[in-house]
């Protein structure tokens, strides 16, 4: 079978029904019913036996979170193309984490990508009764934060650099490529750290051009519940590469304010005091940096403080600050307080709530990032505008469905077109998760895809622009794949076989511009 899908027997071997639902306007509209938006139940569907060059040619490439490598599949072949497990380069705990993959003009001929890893006592808070810890495997070369560097030669993925090593800066969350392919940015939420670095080339190894360190100073002091929602300040200073080993002093659990990372939805734990470590009250969450298309500007995503610092990339200086929450301002101004090293402070009246996840649209008119716990909706901004300091937040998504903590936007996308933007949604145990689409003219809610897998993670589009894959099962022991959908008309194709609990996933970019549409603009 090639082509389109006959959409009678796709329902027949899908399984799946479409049922009713409510999708709501958002700020201004709260009253007015919109059309409902289209439902599937998608429990028990499979990919049924189809010629596998439906999907094209591209290359989707996995990290396996607690499974401790990364596997790169062939969509047109189901075949796993390649693989590389970091235990085999005396990592004795590799998180496999989060990964962005340079543009390459023939991906089966090579192509190099990035992969940060955690280490350390985040292989505890999964419930796993293991003894690695007894054994002194979290030590040394176990407590993780690693930023490797791989490359895909036609054959064999092969690690060819460990930037932590390298820079002295160890980063185990979110990578993400520049737009222009020309470097990438790095961030860790448990030490607050963001870091950019250039693309060497053949044998060169990788440099870092800034990084940058977040801490929260908080007005209400009584108690970590009220170190943030009481406001507070964020001073974000620049760090010195140390001249006397031209290496900073960051590698490993080096820097962590807090154990163990927050998981997703798990802000309010530092508040209770739940997570433990040197510095809890100071931190920021600094976990994401995303970049406008236009390759200026980088957005550093600072999750207690619900908030994204816009960093000018020509200068390396902080310009302004999105505000997230419903009710509060939407853009914070920023002031130098400091040089040598330089410092910029930004002033809070509150937080109202945490945020995670964001983005710009690809044509980067549009930033949004969620708002989670306590309002459960999504701003949106327009950055049309050239200055950041005019950016405004201008509309929210908002739907029914998201109410009191759960179900919650996590991860998102946009399709290859620029009309819908896809969200992952998480739900409580022992619902499986959702996969939702928001029309991005109007940001309205069209679509619900129910009961898609446990524990929804990332999603990349075919740059054809017709699939989107939903990666599920982030950690171990679970129910894991890929969940397909066609980008156009929206209508489920299967689940895909995709073994080892997968955290993300990138379709590797054949073109500098397919960046703007995979781990470059969103998470």
């Amino acid at each position: 079978m090639s082509g389109s899908i006959d959409r009678r027997r796709l329902f027949q071997l899908l399984g799946g029904s479409v049922i009713g639902g409510g999708a709501y306007a958002g700020l201004g509209y709260a009253a007015r019913q919109e059309r409902k938006a289209e439902e599937n139940d998608c429990r028990g569907g499979k990919l049924w036996d189809l010629h596998h060059d439906l999907f094209g040619s591209g290359i989707l490439l996995s990290p396996q979170k607690l499974g401790g490598g990364t596997h790169a599949v062939d969509l047109a072949t189901n075949r796993t193309l390649a693989w590389i497990s970091y235990w085999n380069y005396g990592d004795t705990c590799p998180i496999s984490h989060h990964l962005a993959a340079y543009p390459s003009d023939d991906p089966r001929k090579g192509f190099e990508f990035i992969n940060s890893t955690q280490g350390g006592e985040n292989v505890l808070i999964y419930g796993i009764p293991t003894r690695i810890k007894e054994k002194g495997l979290l030590e040394g070369n176990g407590q993780g934060n690693h930023l490797y560097r791989v490359r895909y030669d036609g054959a064999q993925m092969t690690l060819v650099e460990d930037v932590a090593e390298s820079t002295g800066i160890g980063l185990g969350v979110h990578t993400v490529i520049y737009p222009d392919a020309q470097g990438f940015a790095g961030a860790d939420g448990q030490k607050d750290i963001t870091a950019f670095f250039d693309r060497p080339r053949g044998t060169e190894k990788t440099k870092v051009q800034m990084a940058f360190r977040g801490d929260w100073k908080a007005k209400d002091t009584s108690s970590l519940e009220r170190a943030w929602l009481g406001g507070g300040t964020l001073r974000f200073t620049r760090l010195v590469e140390p001249s006397e080993t031209g290496k900073y002093e960051l590698e490993g659990s080096k820097g962590n304010k807090i154990n163990w990372e927050m998981a997703p939805m798990s802000e309010l734990l530092v508040e209770r005091g739940q997570i433990p470590g040197d510095s809890p009250s100071s931190l920021t969450g600094l976990d994401a940096v995303v970049h406008h298309p236009g390759n200026r500007w980088s957005a550093v995503i600072l999750r207690m403080c619900s908030a994204a610092l816009i960093v000018d990339r020509a200068n390396w200086e902080p310009v302004a600050c999105l505000h997230m929450p419903k009710g509060s301002p939407g853009n914070l101004p920023v002031k130098k307080v400091g040089s040598g090293p330089d410092a910029w402070e930004v002033t809070f009246d509150d937080v109202k709530n945490p945020a995670h996840e964001a983005g710009f649209s690809p044509d980067g008119k549009s930033f949004v990032m969620m708002n989670n716990l306590r309002q459960n909706n999504i701003p949106v901004f327009d950055t049309s505008d050239p200055d950041p300091r005019r950016w405004k937040k201008v509309t929210y998504v908002e739907d029914p469905d998201w109410t009191g903590q759960y179900p919650s936007p996590f991860h998102l996308c946009f399709s290859m077109d620029r009309t819908k933007m896809f969200l992952s949604v998480l739900a409580p145990k022992p619902r499986d998760s959702e996969v939702w689409v928001v029309d991005a003219r109007t940001w309205k809610v069209i679509k619900k895809f129910r009961n898609v897998g446990p524990d929804c993670q990332t999603m990349a589009v075919s740059y054809d622009g017709k699939y989107v894959f939903q990666i599920f099962s982030g950690f171990q022991r679970l129910s894991c794949g890929l969940f397909v959908f066609t980008q156009d008309t929206l209508e489920p194709v299967g689940y895909f076989p995709n073994f080892g609990g997968h955290h993300d996933c990138v379709v590797v970019p054949t073109k500098v511009e397919h960046l703007l549409n995979s781990r470059c603009t969103t998470l």
